[in-house]
């Protein structure tokens, strides 16, 4: 059986991630939650959850013994982040300030208050909101563009080089919701609460061979 290993480093909506591999997984394949680096370093992919704060996200990651066996991954197979895993691939955050992962060159930013109250807009940005694919990858495979995912953030990634960016969506302004670069796949929105198109991603990504 090949593992498909979440990470759990304390952080992240674990349960519902699981379900949603779990209905989309191929016959040989397995999902486990997991805290031990043994499981990670022997997964053959890795999904990454998270939510809350950045600063207590990484703060849970470096104290949990699994930053390593996470970047030995992150270079060696199939990744994909959701919501603040995404966040934390790239170099900082606004929020805390914080020093996040640096796997990605960029950082994570908040909305810009004046635009969204301009709109009558809210933060966090919460609710089904439209993603628009800025450039094709296997992933997106049977989605359409500018299908409806879901969201609940008030930051999101700025990549310093678009050639990392493969999905825009807007709320008071236009920013990145989905970034890929080789193995490596992640979204700001939350694929297991997203219906058919969400789980029709996971299935993609557990099928995919980078």
């Amino acid at each position: 059986m090949k593992k498909v290993a979440v990470l759990d480093y304390g952080m992240g909506n674990l349960r519902s991630v699981a379900q949603a591999l779990n209905r989309v997984k191929q016959p040989n394949q397995e999902i486990v939650i997991t805290s031990e680096a043994s499981e990670i370093d022997a997964a053959d992919r890795v999904v990454l959850p998270g939510q809350g704060s950045m600063k207590d996200c990484m703060l849970a990651i470096n104290q949990s013994g699994l930053r390593e066996a996470l970047l030995h991954a992150i270079k060696n197979k199939p990744l994909f982040g959701v919501c603040i895993g995404e966040q934390m691939l790239f170099e900082t955050s606004q929020e805390g300030p914080s020093t996040c992962l640096g796997v990605l060159p960029g950082e994570v930013v908040h909305f810009n208050p004046e635009l969204t109250i301009q709109r009558g807009l809210k933060v966090p940005h919460m609710g089904w909101n439209r993603v628009h694919q800025t450039k094709s990858h296997p992933l997106w495979e049977g989605i359409e563009d500018k299908a409806w995912f879901y969201f609940v953030h008030s930051y999101f990634v700025k990549p310093s080089h678009l050639d990392h960016e493969f999905a825009q969506t807007q709320h008071g302004e236009v920013f990145t919701c989905a970034v890929a670069q080789d193995n490596i796949f992640a979204t700001q929105f939350h694929p297991e609460k997203s219906a058919e198109d969400g789980l029709k991603l996971y299935s993609n990504f557990l099928r995919w061979y980078p």
